[in-house]
């Protein structure tokens, strides 16, 4: 079992930062997931230790097909609706395993590399990079970086979004609560409202 600590943990923002160092990402309401290939076995943990990789066959085929042979991602699993939308009821409901792909955010290791001490602008080059030529099953996190963020928050919610994470652009990564990823969720979303989940 993979341990809680290994995962870095947004804090509850209480506005969006608006900086030109920070990064900002539309949060998809989904499992959070470490993706782990080594050659040719790939694992899913969820952030409670908890081994799904039999649940998403989509995700470790889609795994399996990227060039390289070595890594460990961060991100979300999520079933996607016909708008594109993340829809959570789908995933929890099981129906939908199969159609369950993987939200890529961050990269941790590649290639035998660890890349937990590079600044996360690096991190997210690496992580393009990586995906390429990504097969279906996996996608990339887009950001915008800057003053943006405040702007970006609002229109989440008016499209009926989660939320926002907004993310320090030079910092490593952090296992654990830290204060350069702030989540700002959107009060009319039913996730902001949704008991915390226990995996």
């Amino acid at each position: 079992m993979a341990a809680r600590s290994e995962f870095a943990i947004p804090v509850k923002g209480d506005k969006v930062p608006s900086g030109p160092d920070w990064l900002h990402e539309i949060k998809h309401d989904g499992y959070r997931m470490k993706l782990l290939r080594e050659n040719d076995r790939v694992r899913l943990y969820t952030k409670g230790g908890f081994d799904w990789t039999k649940r998403y066959p989509w995700i470790v085929e889609s795994a399996l097909k990227i060039r390289t042979q070595q890594f460990v991602l961060d991100g979300e699993a999520v079933v996607l609706n016909v708008d594109g939308m993340s829809d959570f009821d789908a995933l929890h409901s099981r129906k939908h395993d199969h159609e369950v792909q993987f939200y890529a955010f961050d990269i941790l290791s590649g290639d035998g590399d660890d890349y937990r001490r590079l600044p996360l602008s690096m991190r997210k080059t690496n992580l393009a990079r990586l995906l390429a030529r990504r097969a279906e099953g996996i996608f990339l996190a887009q950001f915008e970086r800057g003053e943006i963020g405040p702007d970006l928050f609002r229109h989440a919610c008016i499209m009926g979004l989660e939320g926002m994470v907004s993310k320090h652009a030079d910092r490593a990564y952090s296992p654990g609560r830290c204060n350069h990823w702030i989540k700002n969720k959107n009060p009319k979303h039913p996730a902001y409202s949704r008991v915390k989940d226990q995996f």
